[in-house]
């Protein structure tokens, strides 16, 4: 299977990044190849930043995010 990423996050209770507030958790991909993966992750971060509790972060289906 070729490998794939997604930019996954949300709205986070607290600064411990443990628990999502429910129903603000976005799932974005899936994408070919990381850069893609990163630009959508670049985005979504910016639009965020405002935001101390938002986080997103880019996983993939073959371990590394490379």
């Amino acid at each position: 299977m070729p490998k794939q990423f997604w930019v996954i996050g949300g709205d986070y209770r607290d600064l411990h990044f443990r628990d999502v507030i429910e129903g603000s958790s976005r799932v974005y991909g899936p994408f070919t190849d990381y850069t893609e993966a990163r630009a959508k992750w670049h985005e979504r971060s910016q639009a965020s930043r405002a935001a101390a509790t938002t986080r997103y972060t880019i996983v993939s289906n073959g371990g590394a995010d490379r």
